[in-house]
């Protein structure tokens, strides 16, 4: 009998929270590559918030995932078969490989890892794409200095942690904001935040002037919504606020909510500024040669939190918008 792939296909755009329905998990005959193409069996996926508005028919960076394709997902695997001249059987990879057990690729963006130096997982998280998004995010956009204040939302989250950690590496204060005593402590007790703010507690703006006593300089944006407004009303002179995700908006039924105190813009002469991590492929070399050698320092640390089993998709995706998770997503497909 010919081997199976299995796969999640999107079934339905989603009205707020996805639903399982929103998919159907098919499965089909596992194909052979082409000339110039490889096999790749996943082994672990990873789960971003992106994937959310991937799933809308709405104009995007990239083109939203149509009814009836597999599920648009980073992934990580091993080639097991192949007639490309660059990847060979065994070779391990990152990609965009979808939501599925395997993955046909022609090589396009496919990154060669050496698990010997990482995990397979970490080369997902703090060396993958969250990594790569805090470190040009921060460095390239929000561009700190020394002694200035950064504040951090989703701070215990994927990229916040490592945009939080890197500008302490760079010996600014910051102040990350999470949700919940736990992450708080963590990002605080083992990755060295200056304070933490828990937006579950209410008031934050109260509690962003107290930690934040001489305003702020950097904001790095997870979240947007109403937690925007709150930091734009505290901004410094010549301020820089990058605008990475806004995981607040994604599951919206009603139109996204802009920053209603965008004039501090105007008055505090400060900047707001979109990132996309894939203008900065070139340099991916680059940031994973410095990340790991902080790494190896102990001053970057990273935190998987892994579920398995491909047919759990839907439902280990939606801890992402419930704040379940605890670093960085990612689902185990297969062992190594």
């Amino acid at each position: 009998m010919a081997p199976r792939n299995r796969q999640f296909r999107l079934a339905a755009r989603p009205v707020g929270i996805p639903r399982r329905a929103d998919w159907n998990f098919t499965e089909e005959t596992l194909c052979e590559p082409a000339e110039e193409e490889f096999l790749v069996k996943i082994l672990y996926i990873s789960l971003d918030p992106a994937m959310r508005p991937w799933m809308n028919d709405v104009e995007s960076y990239v083109p939203p995932v149509q009814i009836g394709e597999v599920m648009r997902a980073l992934g990580a695997g091993r080639v097991v078969a192949s007639k490309h001249p660059n990847f060979q059987p065994g070779d391990y990879v990152t990609g965009v490989f979808g939501v599925q057990e395997y993955a046909i690729s022609n090589g396009e963006r496919a990154t060669k890892v050496e698990p010997s130096r990482a995990s397979l997982p970490v080369y997902l998280s703090t060396l993958g794409m969250t990594g790569m998004t805090a470190y040009f995010g921060l460095l390239e956009v929000g561009q700190p200095k020394p002694g200035e204040t950064v504040v951090v939302s989703g701070a215990a989250g994927a990229v916040g942690s490592v945009a939080g950690q890197i500008a302490k590496i760079k010996r600014c204060r910051v102040v990350g904001i999470a949700g919940g005593s736990g992450k708080c402590r963590y990002i605080t007790e083992e990755l060295g935040f200056d304070a933490a703010i828990d937006y579950k507690q209410g008031k934050v703006g109260q509690a962003l002037a107290q930690q934040c006593p001489d305003g702020i300089d950097v904001y790095f944006d997870n979240v947007g919504g109403e937690l925007l407004d709150e930091v734009l009303l505290q901004i410094n002179l010549h301020a820089r606020i990058v605008i990475c995700g806004a995981i607040s908006q994604y599951n919206n039924t009603a139109p996204v909510k802009g920053p209603a105190n965008y004039l501090l813009l105007l008055i505090r002469r400060a900047r707001m500024e979109g990132m996309l991590v894939t203008d900065f492929i070139s340099r991916y070399r680059e940031a994973a040669h410095e990340m790991t050698g902080w790494m190896a320092q102990g001053k970057l640390k990273g935190r998987e939190d892994i579920f398995s089993g491909l047919e759990t998709f839907p439902e280990v995706f939606l801890k992402l918008f419930t704040g379940e998770n605890n670093g960085k997503l990612i689902l185990k497909v297969a062992e190594e």
